[in-house]
């Protein structure tokens, strides 16, 4: 695995530095050994932050945490890494995939974890009015909603707007490929 540290508002120690590949080197297992792991360690008031992404074959394995130690940011996002790795290992055996960055010997192996099943259990209907974005915020706010789902009047299009973590809001827009 090739890892790319890069560090936010500090500096990265080389004890940080070998404490991130030793952690996230224990996922060695999963990926090939050209696999490019991202991390981005950043300080920002007294929270000490660690991103890591992991681009794989058509999606992205990634995981931010923050705490006040940084190595516990690392042990945190560790965990979390490898609990999606489960999932994700449990989905491609299920339908019988294969991703071209891990290694084969990861299928190979009789570990079977229950995590990785995706159950819906609940749908929700309702109806949908054309509306414009900003009135859509209106409406996820007034409903105590992280997210809302509406018709586009401007675009005549399903979307949806959600409020990110900094407070602000964002808006997804359909892209048919």
């Amino acid at each position: 695995m090739k890892f790319i540290i890069v560090g936010k508002n500090m500096d990265v120690t080389p004890s940080l530095k070998e404490t991130v590949e030793s952690k996230l080197g224990k996922l060695e297992r999963y990926f090939t050994p050209d696999t490019e792991i991202h991390v981005t360690l950043s300080v920002q008031k007294e929270q000490q932050k660690i991103e890591v992404t992991i681009p794989v074959k058509g999606n992205i394995i990634r995981s931010e945490q923050a705490s006040t130690d940084m190595y516990v940011s690392i042990d945190l996002v560790e965990e979390v890494i490898e609990r999606q790795l489960r999932k994700y290992k449990n989905k491609l055996i299920a339908k019988h995939q294969e991703g071209s960055n891990f290694n084969k010997e990861l299928f190979e192996t009789e570990e079977a974890v229950d995590d990785g099943e995706i159950k819906i259990v609940r749908t929700k209907k309702f109806g949908i009015k054309p509306m414009f974005p900003e009135d859509a915020c209106v409406q996820m706010e007034l409903l105590g909603h992280n997210f809302f789902v509406f018709f586009n009047a401007e675009s005549d299009e399903v979307c949806v707007v959600y409020r990110r973590k900094d407070g602000t809001f964002g808006l997804i827009e359909p892209e048919f490929s």
